[in-house]
């Protein structure tokens, strides 16, 4: 027999995308919804009343006036880097080399890694997010690691070997061959296991050399169906270096397209400093870009375009760039991302700033039929906040006229007390 229930509260779900219709018009907002599961799946979103006339034997879990929305989609992150969040006084380049790379040394230990994916999945779950992209060591193990825990908690994840053949300490360095052959058998063994899938993950240009960069895309011709996930245009000295080891690159983009490394499954992080022609090239490929402006503050990199980029049809998400980052919140950083907003002189609307750490992300992913909303047919990864969870929030929220007026305060103030209840494939998972 199905295992099924009902789960009870308001519900907001998105019809389409807010930057594509009034941003009010977007999402359908049920005072008392009602959400059925059944074997993991989203079987009908609708009013309370309907849904449990139709279902009156079906289980009841009642949330009130919890929100049920589907769970946060942190599209970008390093889960080697969460012991060294929050690390004072640098930026980028000097960042990586004094705390980033000390630490992702230790990943050479399976136990380790094993202990820190443990407490970042953990971490996730706490706040409300049921998926992250993770870059993860050069190490295979640190791989395994990641996806095992998350099998375990069956996370829809993505993560790959991060991938560094130059300018890193030597005992973090790999070669062109064996990110191939070392990425190549991971691929293999986890893509499409459960709920894992695979990002070919060369960190970043600086760290690659272009035989690196070569395989790395010969390897992605290989298996198209995978994600690719790399940085791009971060910092401004970052771009000076990138254009000192490419010479005779057009920009920054183009260190990744000459060697095929280009493409709709590319997941891009950062894109801050863009030229014309890459705002060009990424809108003419479909590629993804994955804002992280709690990173983009903390390390000091720059303010992101979002309604510049947007407008041009580029897929765009939302990450916590954890540790760069300095919350594990999807909350903290949709209020990062106002923030920046506001500073480029564009407030995003509160369903803009949900969509793109749910939906949006998901789609960037191309997994958009899976997570990130509630269409019947989705993965039941649920998660409720609580609109009220402290007195500052309770006391801003009992002047709201509408939804959206109620939300904002959460997503301003909010953090992990907010998070009422998380739900994964129709398991309570807090």
């Amino acid at each position: 027999m199905a295992q099924q229930f009902l789960l009870l509260g308001q519900t907001l779900e998105f019809m389409t995308s807010p930057f594509e219709t009034p941003p009010e018009d977007a999402a359908r907002h049920r005072t008392h919804g009602a959400i059925l599961v059944r074997d993991g799946k989203i079987m009908a979103v609708g009013e309370a009343p309907e849904l449990t006339a139709a279902h009156p034997q079906v289980p009841r879990i009642e949330m009130g006036d919890k929100l049920l929305l589907p769970g946060f989609v942190d599209a970008h992150m390093h889960y080697p880097q969460t012991p060294m969040i929050a690390s004072w006084g640098k930026q980028l380049i000097d960042w990586l080399n004094t705390y980033t790379f000390p630490q992702e040394a230790k990943f050479g230990d399976p136990d380790y890694a094993r202990t820190v994916a443990d407490t970042t999945l953990d971490l996730a779950l706490d706040n409300g997010t049921t998926t992250q992209v993770s870059y993860c060591t050069i190490h295979p193990q640190s791989v395994d690691a990641y996806f095992a825990a998350a099998a375990q908690r069956n996370m829809a994840v993505v993560a790959g070997k991060t991938c560094m053949d130059r300018n890193a300490p030597e005992n973090l360095r790999d070669t062109a061959q064996s990110a191939y052959d070392d990425s190549n058998a991971l691929l293999s063994k986890w893509h499409g296991v459960g709920r894992a899938s695979y990002a070919i993950t060369p960190r970043f240009s600086p760290t690659s050399t272009p035989e690196q960069l070569e395989a790395l895309g010969a390897l992605w011709a290989k298996h198209p169906q995978c994600l690719m996930q790399t940085h791009l245009s971060e910092q401004l000295a970052e771009i000076d270096w990138v254009q000192s080891l490419y010479p005779d690159a057009r920009d920054y983009l183009d260190t990744y397209e000459a060697f095929g490394l280009l493409g709709a499954r590319g997941v891009y992080g950062h894109a801050i400093h863009l030229s014309p022609r890459e705002v060009d090239r990424l809108s003419e490929t479909g590629a993804g870009l994955v804002h992280c402006p709690t990173s983009n503050t903390f390390i000091g990199s720059g303010l992101f375009d979002m309604a510049g980029l947007v407008a041009r049809h580029i897929p765009v998400g939302l990450a916590t760039d954890t540790g760069g980052g300095s919350s594990f919140s999807m909350l903290r950083v949709m209020a990062a991302s106002y923030e920046i907003g506001q500073l480029n002189g564009t407030a995003l609307h509160p369903a803009q700033l949900l969509w793109l750490a749910t939906q949006g992300s998901a789609n960037v992913l191309h997994m958009g039929d899976q997570i990130g909303g509630l269409q019947v047919g989705s993965m039941a990864d649920i998660v409720a906040l609580d609109l009220a969870a402290t007195p500052v929030i309770a006391q801003r929220r009992a002047m709201a006229n509408n939804i959206w007026q109620a939300l904002f305060p959460t997503i301003m103030m909010g953090d992990d007390r907010s998070i009422a209840g998380v739900w994964i494939a129709g398991e309570k998972a807090r």
